[in-house]
């Protein structure tokens, strides 16, 4: 909310200073495509990356929205085609960090159920693909956990993922020890007190454990499920195979990781051939 309002003024006074008058609702109404233009090129002068671009034109465009409803008009926003992001790669972790994090989150936490509960999770992530919201959505009728695992994802969609002993064991260990009971449709990962684990707590110990560790920012909880695709790709896993594991509506999603295996095994060719 702090971002979109600022992001209003911002094109207020913009306007004020291209139109060299005060910005009335009125002149909010006549916005051209030029303006817009003129708007996002004075931002990208001013540093402004195209992902942060573009969230700049979509606060943009719901601030007209706002502004005509308030006249009881319907918004007539200029098309203006938002900048191209980047396809970013996705940066696992080594196998060696990702349980290294995972350790270490758990033997920090405050009492011995809560560090097995964030052992729990993270080796979710880790071990068997799933994004936070689907670990902190899975309810006490997953339980007892067998060698596969049904995970609702976005939009709804359901997928199997097979779970390993290490998971497995983790997720009953934390289970055996947690003070609050677990059962029905309660969420098996629960909060101090009992409630629905908030994901920013998960976020949190990730962030503590690997500044302690001095792992690089880009090692986040998502980034676990990252790692999971990216090694399982370069053992070989096929491609269609693990659309299914991570929920993927579309194989293109999936392909971005046989860029950060290709991008590996070069830097690996680089390092190690005598000739490189």
């Amino acid at each position: 909310m702090r971002a979109y309002v600022a992001t209003a003024h911002r094109l207020i006074d913009f306007l004020a200073r291209h139109r060299g008058e005060a910005v009335e609702v009125a002149a909010l109404h006549g916005i051209t495509g030029a303006d817009l233009r003129a708007f996002l090129a004075h931002r990208r002068g001013e540093g402004l990356g195209s992902s942060s671009a573009a969230r700049e034109l979509s606060g943009v465009r719901a601030f007209l929205r706002y502004a005509a409803e308030q006249e009881g008009r319907v918004a007539a926003l200029p098309r203006t085609r938002g900048p191209k992001k980047p396809r970013t790669l996705p940066r696992p972790a080594s196998p060696e960090d990702a349980t290294a994090l995972a350790d270490d989150a758990a033997a920090a936490a405050s009492a011995p159920w809560i560090g097995a509960r964030d052992l729990a999770i993270l080796l979710l992530l880790y071990g068997a693909g799933l994004r936070v919201a689907e670990a902190l959505s899975l309810s006490a009728r997953s339980l007892p956990m067998g060698t596969t695992l049904r995970v609702t994802g976005k939009r709804s969609k359901t997928r199997i993922v097979p779970l390993v002993p290490a998971v497995r064991e983790s997720v009953e260990a934390y289970v055996r020890q947690c003070p609050y009971p677990i059962s029905g449709d309660t969420p098996v990962f629960v909060g101090a007190r009992g409630g629905p684990l908030n994901p920013d707590l998960v976020r949190r110990a990730v962030a503590a454990a690997r500044r302690r560790l001095a792992l690089p920012d880009t090692l986040t909880p998502h980034a676990l499920r990252h790692s999971f695709a990216t090694h399982l790709l370069a053992r070989g896993a096929d491609l269609r195979a693990l659309q299914e594991l991570l929920g993927h509506a579309s194989l293109s999603s999936t392909q971005i990781y046989t860029a950060v295996d290709a991008a590996r095994l070069l830097d690996v060719y680089r390092h190690a051939h005598p000739r490189a």
